[in-house]
C-alpha cells in the first residue's frame, strides 16, 4: 500500500507541530514546578519566621512572669525576713548577754534563709529549671511560690522517666503552664490545683485541673476574653500538639496538652 504525497505531507505537518508543542508543555511543566517549589519554599520560610517570632514572644512572656514572680516573693517573702532581721538587730541590748545570744542566733538564721532565698531566685531569673533540670523541675520549682501563699492546695504528678523534649518545645509548653495557673488564680476561685505531666504513647501530656468556678467552654471561645483559651490551642498547634478545654460551671475546669515528642 503506497502513502500519497498529501498524506505524507499531513504526517510530517502532525509530527512537527507535535514536537513544537511538546516542548512547550514541558517548559510550561517545569514553570509550573519552580513555581510551586518556590511558593513550597517561601510558605516554609514564613512558617519558620512565624515559629521563630511566637517563640520569642513566648520566651519574654516567660521572663515577665518571672520578673513578677521575683517582685512578688522580694516584697512578701525576702522583704519580710529582712525587716524581722532589721527589727530584731534593733532590739539587741547589748547588756543582756543571754537576750542578745538568743536574737543574734535568730539573725543569723534569719539571714541565711534570706541567702536561700536570693538564690533561689537567681536561679529562677537565669532560667535554670528549664535549661538544666528539666520541664518538671521547672513546674514544680514554679509551684513552690504557688505553694508558700497556702492558698491553694497543690498537688504535683508526673512521670520520673519522662522524655526531655527540645528547648523550643518545653519553652512553649512551660509558658502555657504559667498562663494556665495564672488564669486560675486570677479567675477561678479555686481551692484546689492537680498537676499531672505524664508520657503516653510517645506523647507528653500535661493536664491540669483546678475545683473552681468552671465556664462555659464554648461562650468562653466565641467571646473576645476567650483569647487566652485560642492563645493555647494555637500555641500547642505550632508544636505539633493539641489542647483540649473541658469545664462546667460550677464544677471546676481541665485543660489537657499534648505535644508529640518527636
Amino acid at each position: 500500500m503506497q502513502i500519497s504525497t498529501k498524506e505524507v505531507i499531513s504526517l510530517i505537518g502532525l509530527t512537527s507541530v507535535i514536537f513544537l508543542i511538546a516542548p512547550m508543555f514541558l517548559i510550561l511543566y517545569v514553570l509550573s514546578y519552580n513555581r510551586r517549589k518556590k511558593q513550597h519554599r517561601d510558605d516554609t520560610i514564613l512558617m519558620q519566621k512565624n515559629f521563630e517570632t511566637e517563640l520569642l514572644k513566648t520566651q519574654m512572656e516567660v521572663q515577665e512572669q518571672t520578673l513578677k514572680t521575683v517582685a512578688y516573693d522580694l516584697h512578701d517573702n525576702i522583704g519580710q525576713l529582712l525587716s524581722l532581721t532589721t527589727i530584731t538587730l534593733s532590739s539587741v541590748d547589748v547588756t543582756d548577754t543571754k537576750n542578745t545570744a538568743e536574737k543574734l542566733a535568730l539573725v543569723e538564721d534569719l539571714t541565711m534563709r534570706s541567702i536561700k532565698e536570693v538564690k533561689a531566685l537567681s536561679r529562677l531569673l537565669h532560667g535554670e529549671e528549664i535549661v538544666s533540670r528539666g520541664l518538671a523541675s521547672a513546674i514544680n520549682f514554679e509551684l513552690e511560690w504557688l505553694r508558700r501563699s497556702d492558698k491553694f492546695e497543690v498537688v504535683f504528678n508526673y512521670d520520673h522517666d519522662l522524655s526531655q523534649l527540645d528547648n523550643a518545645k518545653e519553652t512553649i509548653l512551660f509558658r502555657l503552664f504559667q498562663e494556665i495557673i495564672n488564669n486560675i488564680i486570677q479567675h477561678a476561685r479555686a481551692t484546689a490545683i492537680h498537676i499531672n505531666l505524664n508520657q503516653v504513647n510517645g506523647a507528653c501530656i500535661l493536664e491540669i485541673t483546678d475545683n473552681g468556678t468552671g465556664f462555659n467552654v464554648e461562650e468562653a471561645l466565641s467571646r473576645k476574653s476567650g483569647m487566652g483559651l485560642h492563645n493555647m490551642v494555637k500555641r500547642s498547634a505550632m508544636i505539633n500538639g493539641t489542647a483540649s478545654i473541658r469545664s462546667t460551671p460550677g464544677k471546676g475546669s481541665t485543660i489537657t496538652i499534648q505535644i508529640p515528642n518527636l
